[in-house]
């Protein structure tokens, strides 16, 4: 019986078949790459689940936003993922989240509420919760819309009798 290994070519730096390396980079609230204001990307999370030092496990991204489905805004009864309102996340080495986000109206007078969903989706349950702690930044660019509504979320909207 033979035993049969294969090898993957990997190209030389300079080598003319080597593929372009690129970054995708959307801000489009159901994906899970996006910018942040700081100019970082953030991915979906593969590879996140390693340890870093001090052994913290680092939350996914994936499980943060599933998470954040937890966090209902107050005046339309749809989670903030589904109404678009989520632009990015990212999980740093101590396991802390920042979110960027954003509301349906600047103007918004509650910002607490969302911020105290957000904390308890994230930060508490079994085992201490998902994340050490959380921070969000509240961006207005760009500026949210009805587009941005997923797909899930608009179903939730009409069942409640928005035209949408």
């Amino acid at each position: 019986m033979s035993e049969n290994t294969a090898t993957a070519a990997t190209p030389e730096a300079g080598d003319a078949t080597a593929a372009p390396q690129t970054d995708a980079v959307t801000t489009d609230a159901v994906t899970t790459d996006a910018v942040t204001t700081d100019g970082a990307v953030t991915t979906d999370g593969a590879g996140d689940a390693a340890a870093p030092a001090g052994g913290v496990s680092k939350a996914m991204i994936a499980d943060v936003e599933e998470a954040m489905k937890d966090v209902v805004d107050p005046e339309l009864g749809i989670n903030v993922v589904d109404l678009g309102l989520v632009y990015g996340v990212h999980v740093d080495d101590e396991n802390v989240a920042t979110l960027d986000m954003t509301l349906t109206s600047a103007a918004c007078p509650l910002t607490d509420v969302i911020e105290d969903q957000t904390r308890q989706a994230l930060t508490t349950g079994p085992g201490g919760g998902l994340v050490n702690d959380i921070r969000i930044n509240w961006v207005w660019l760009p500026p949210w819309g009805p587009d941005k509504i997923t797909d899930e979320g608009r179903d939730q909207l009409r069942s409640l009798g928005f035209n949408v």
